[in-house]
């Protein structure tokens, strides 16, 4: 059977009742649309203050290097402590953060420096909420509503990138002050909800603390050769196909236009993305999910590439959102592939891999692109940016033929126990 017997458990109409999910969701939004307004203030204003791409870049570094070096710290706190408590103190801290930003720039003392550092805050607060986040969803929702409910809360991640870098865009045109006030706000609802969401499943029995538990989240990784090659795919796919940094110097001086030009840019993809997350919430992939993975990688390197010829703003929107479409195909493949293949006491540490996997193709994919763009330009930059996604796509189909012909989210002998129940 291609549809397990609680196939009927997975409908959305369950979901929407289930109000732990409506909080977690929630929460997902408004947490990770504050984030995307909080983006577009900072890549503005240090750009405004320096002129220059290479800085652009420094903020995505000074975000990643936190989360890189917090990653097998964050992953056993996500396993042994209340995730929902996790995920509130530090959207506390980014409310923090931002409220600082607004004291800085209201008191004239914001510089680039200070920007840098706060953004390390912030990536640092992120490194133990996102673990924490993306774990609770199987202590939400049943199991055979994770890849339902994956696409759903993939959904809401898009959502706020639509919402949020417009929202900020345009409050940024008002003042820098408001930008800030209005992420900490919302930072602020997004914490409480985060504490209060219910429960289905009992946490896991907390483990000793040892060196082989610490690094088992590495280890359980590299003995599931379909999540790592799903990982590393998106990894590289994401670091070198990067644009979203650069967004400043194309709207700017390419595109000639403002910062609400470069909240709808930032918008763009998260757009097509939520319309890909939609989709596949209603229709799931059930069969050869590797090869549709491998097929959104290479389209979206052809979208970016069409993105870095065009020097025009419906051109360019056209080619952001058909680039977030393909990408949320990878998104919700390698995140249920870790959902659904993962023991859930180790979870977290998983999780918290994950994270630094997508953190390292975002954050320190912004770095590479400020880097190249200072060394050949912002639209040279992009152009090598897409053909390297593609080179990527196709010499991961031969280096990992097991995610290629993958047939389910689930191993084959769980999903054949399922169909058999």
């Amino acid at each position: 059977m291609n549809i397990p017997s609680s196939a009927p458990e997975a409908a959305p109409g369950r979901l929407a009742r289930n109000r732990g999910f409506q909080r977690l969701w929630s929460a997902r939004v408004l947490a990770s649309m504050s984030f995307q307004m909080l983006a577009v203030a900072m890549g503005w204003h240090v750009y405004a203050l320096t002129k220059s791409a290479f800085a652009l870049g420094l903020v995505g570094l000074s975000q990643f290097l936190p989360m890189f070096l917090l990653t097998l710290v964050v992953g056993h706190v996500a396993d042994r402590y209340d995730r929902r408590r996790i995920a509130a103190v530090c959207q506390g801290v980014e409310c923090a953060a931002a409220l600082t930003f607004a004291c800085g720039t209201f008191g004239g003392w914001l510089s680039a420096p200070v920007i840098y550092a706060l953004a390390a805050c912030v990536g640092a607060a992120r490194a133990f909420e996102s673990p924490a986040v993306s774990s609770l969803l199987p202590a939400v929702v049943p199991r055979a509503q994770l890849p339902t409910a994956t696409a759903w809360s993939t959904s809401a991640s898009q959502t706020a990138q639509i919402v949020g870098p417009a929202l900020g865009g345009l409050l940024y045109g008002v003042g820098a002050g408001p930008a800030y006030i209005a992420c900490a706000l919302s930072f602020a609802v997004a914490a409480v909800l985060s504490s209060s969401i219910a429960l289905q499943a009992r946490p896991a029995v907390r483990a000793p603390v040892t060196l082989a538990s610490v690094f088992s989240g590495i280890a359980f990784i590299r003995s599931q050769p379909v999540i790592l090659g799903a990982l590393s795919l998106d990894l590289f796919a994401v670091l070198f196909g990067g644009a979203t940094a650069l967004l400043p110097v194309f709207a700017r001086d390419i595109l000639h236009a403002g910062p609400l030009a470069l909240g709808l840019l930032r918008s763009a993809s998260a757009v097509g993305a939520l319309t890909g997350s939609i989709w596949l919430a209603h229709f799931p992939l059930r069969r050869r999910p590797g090869l549709a993975m491998f097929g959104g990688v290479i389209v979206f390197g052809c979208a970016t590439i069409a993105f870095g010829l065009s020097h025009n703003i419906a051109v360019s929107l056209i080619a952001l959102a058909v680039l977030g479409a393909s990408d949320v195909v990878s998104v919700v493949v390698r995140t249920s592939l870790v959902q659904l293949r993962t023991p859930e006491h180790t979870l977290g540490r998983v999780s918290a891999v994950n994270s630094l996997f997508i953190g390292t193709s975002n954050q320190l994919g912004e770095f590479e692109s400020g880097l190249t763009a200072g060394w050949w330009g912002a639209q040279p930059a992009v152009l090598v940016g897409g053909v390297a996604t593609i080179g990527v796509a196709l010499l991961w189909m031969k280096l990992f033929p097991a995610l290629r012909e993958t047939r389910s989210l689930e191993h084959e002998e769980t999903r054949a126990a399922a169909g058999a129940g």
